[in-house]
C-alpha cells in the first residue's frame, strides 16, 4: 500500500495523520500473516526503535474501534489482527498456528440464509465468522 493510501485511510475513518499511526499501518499493510501486537512491535522496532509498546497497543484498538483491521483469536486464545475487512473465513493448522484468509461468497450466502431461517429467539446477528481448523498438507 502506498504512503497517501495509507493517510487516505485514516482520513477516510476520522482519524488524525500522525507518524505513529502511519507505521502501525504500514506494518501491518506489510505483515499480511495475522501478526500478534508483540509480532508489530518487532516490525515496526526494526526501523523505529524509540516507538512506545502503548502506543502500539492503543492504536492498534483504535484501529479496531475505527473498523480498519479486525481481532482474530486464535483457538490458543491468542490474539492477532488482520487487514483485511471483508467477510471472510480463516483455516487454523493445529499444527503451525498458522492462519489462512478463506474467501467464499457460497459458503457466506449459505450460512446467512440458514441463520435468517433459524431466527434465534433474543438474538440479533451481526456476522458470522466460520473457524475453520485442520492441517495444511505439505506440498509436494
Amino acid at each position: 500500500m502506498r504512503f497517501n493510501d495509507l493517510k487516505e485511510v485514516l482520513v477516510g475513518k476520522g482519524l488524525k495523520i500522525t507518524p505513529q499511526r502511519l507505521v502501525v499501518l504500514e506494518a501491518l499493510a506489510e505483515m499480511d500473516y495475522h501478526p500478534t501486537a508483540d509480532n508489530i512491535m518487532a516490525f515496526i522496532r526494526k526501523n523505529h526503535p524509540n516507538i512506545a509498546v502503548g502506543t502500539v497497543y492503543k492504536t492498534l484498538e483504535t484501529f479496531v474501534d475505527k473498523g480498519i483491521i479486525q481481532k482474530v483469536k486464535t483457538e490458543k486464545d491468542v490474539m492477532r489482527y488482520d487487514a483485511i475487512t471483508e467477510n471472510h473465513h480463516h483455516l487454523y493448522c493445529s499444527e503451525s498456528d498458522r492462519i489462512e484468509n478463506y474467501f467464499d461468497d457460497e459458503l457466506n450466502t449459505l450460512l446467512s440464509d440458514y441463520f435468517k431461517q433459524k431466527k434465534i429467539p433474543g438474538f440479533h446477528i451481526e456476522d458470522v465468522k466460520l473457524q475453520i481448523l485442520g492441517k495444511f498438507q505439505k506440498e509436494n
